[in-house]
């Protein structure tokens, strides 16, 4: 069977790849080494085109399906990795079939949970992960899909203004549908809560977790923070029409949580005395869609939150307030924002994300503001915290040097 290349935009240069040799035996000069997390197959990042792409070896028929459910991901705007390719009829030097390949881009800047923890960060870390996975959780519910393997492991994680956001990364038992049943997001849940007990266990075994932190009670908390999440975004309230500053407030609160609502159903009963409101086609991205129509910034939701606060608090010391949005984001971004960004010395680029790292000097410049309890000029801010600060943090554009898979686990029990 000849070697078969199926992608939308094909690259010559997966024809240089090694496809003749099986993964776990792929030459170093062709490797890049970055994390991995725990995995049923073989996973290695292999250097193309300029990038990095993550290679997966399994058989040709999932590769093919998990490929097309994350295309269909990425057209519903759902934050998973970018499939490239998939690669199948190969064979050995000898002759013998050997497995398909599915061929994602890497997701620059992420980190596998277990590498999250392994950096010895505070307690409240696992309460920023669990944040981020149950609003990933409930963003792929909404859109109708059903992951059937959640978890940590199948999760990255990348950095947003302090908090975390969440990239599907495995989609290889997941099922797309018009909309999900109560029985569907249960048994995912169920999943959910099963798979990352047992990953928080074996973290705590390994002295990767803070003691003060249950395995058992993050896990629920997961869960929790979900159903918390679901019914705003989803659920009736019920309030006297003469309460109807309650819909502002309804829509407020799911803008705070980074989502947009598109349409509203409000009904009465029957006597005509209370109002029911019901979010109708709720989508994520709120604040980063306008930092992107404002400015051409395109980050993650908290960090867009970050620097729109930024910007309104520039439009208010230059008393501004009158003037057109559009025209004051202009002028923040190149008076502001680009020349902060520029002042980032090019060995110090691969730390942390250009917003990140301006979401970091902003916290920086409170903190000497607090110490020496006076407002400090932004220029004194960035040069102390590339001074003393960022030379410290780990590279995260690509995490080099570190393999997740080679951390001690005592018991892999249900984990991926």
């Amino acid at each position: 069977m000849p070697l078969d290349i199926s992608a939308a935009r094909p690259d010559p240069a997966l024809l240089d790849l090694p496809w003749s040799t099986p993964l776990k035996d792929w030459p170093a000069d062709r490797l890049a080494a970055l994390p991995r997390g725990i995995s049923r197959h073989v996973v290695r990042f292999a250097h193309l085109s300029g990038g990095i792409v993550a290679v997966k070896e399994i058989k040709a028929e999932l590769a093919r399906n998990e490929y097309q459910l994350l295309r269909q991901l990425r057209r519903l705007d759902l934050p998973c990795v970018e499939p490239l390719a998939v690669v199948t009829g190969r064979t050995d030097a000898d002759g013998q079939p050997l497995d398909a390949c599915l061929v994602t881009r890497h997701l620059q800047f992420s980190l596998p949970y277990r590498l999250v923890f392994s950096q010895n960060l505070r307690a409240d870390t696992a309460v920023r992960l669990a944040d981020a996975l149950a609003v990933l959780l409930a963003r792929l519910h909404l859109a109708g899909f059903f992951w059937g393997d959640v978890s940590l492991s199948n999760t990255l994680f990348r950095r947003d203004a302090g908090a975390f956001s969440a990239y599907l990364v495995d989609a290889e038992t997941g099922e797309l549908h018009d909309r999900l049943s109560t029985g569907q997001r249960e048994h995912d849940l169920d999943l959910a809560q099963t798979n990352i007990a047992g990953e928080m266990m074996d973290l705590a075994a390994a002295g990767y977790l803070p003691e003060e932190l249950d395995p058992i009670e993050i896990a629920h908390d997961i869960i929790e923070r979900y159903r918390g999440l679901w019914q705003e975004l989803t659920g009736d309230e019920w309030f006297d029409a003469g309460d109807r500053w309650r819909v502002d407030e309804r829509i407020r609160r799911l803008n705070a949580l980074g989502f947009d609502v598109d349409e509203l159903a409000i009904t009465t009963d029957l006597d005509g005395t209370h109002l029911r409101i019901e979010p109708k086609v709720v989508d994520a991205g709120h604040h980063s869609r306008r930092l992107l129509r404002l400015t051409g910034l395109d980050v993650e939701e908290n960090q867009a939150r970050r620097l729109l606060n930024d910007l309104d608090s520039y439009r208010a010391a230059m008393d501004r307030q009158g003037d057109d949005e559009a025209l004051v984001a202009h002028d923040w971004l190149t008076r502001v924002y680009e020349p902060t960004t520029r002042r980032i010395p090019p060995e110090l680029r691969a730390k942390l994300e250009p917003a990140e790292i301006f979401h970091e000097i902003l916290e920086h410049r409170w903190y000497m503001a607090e110490k020496v309890g006076h407002d400090v000029p932004i220029e004194d801010a960035i040069a102390d915290y590339l001074r003393e600060v960022l030379p410290s943090k780990p590279d995260e554009q690509s995490v080099l040097g570190t393999d997740t898979q080679m951390l001690p686990v005592v018991d892999k029990g249900e984990m991926r």
